[in-house]
């Protein structure tokens, strides 16, 4: 896949995170979606091979935080805010050790 196709690939799959992340949040999903628009708009004349590659490196970093790491939460009260966790993000609860086996 030529370089061209993966730009076009990464700004479509940041903008579908975006309305999933940021599902029914009018506010960050126009945010998100101007701030993508802007980054890939900043750097559309960009032709240094190595340079797009880190770039496209750095949306993918952004696409997995996105995805992985962002919870939505609504203020309930003063003091309460109730958290609304994607199913995709609710994993198996893996049990802790406290005294981790060494491998040999």
């Amino acid at each position: 896949m030529g370089q061209p196709a993966k730009v076009l690939q990464l700004f479509r799959t940041l903008h579908r995170t975006r309305q999933q992340v940021f599902k029914n949040d009018k506010r960050a999903l126009e945010a998100a979606r101007v701030k993508i628009n802007e980054e890939f708009k900043k750097h559309k004349s960009e032709a240094s091979p190595e340079k797009i590659e880190e770039m496209l490196k750095v949306g993918s970093d952004v696409e997995l935080l996105l995805r992985t790491s962002v919870i939505q939460g609504i203020h309930i009260d003063h003091n309460t805010l109730k958290l609304l966790p994607r199913k995709d993000l609710l994993t198996e609860n893996v049990p802790y050790c406290d005294a981790p086996i060494q491998k040999q």
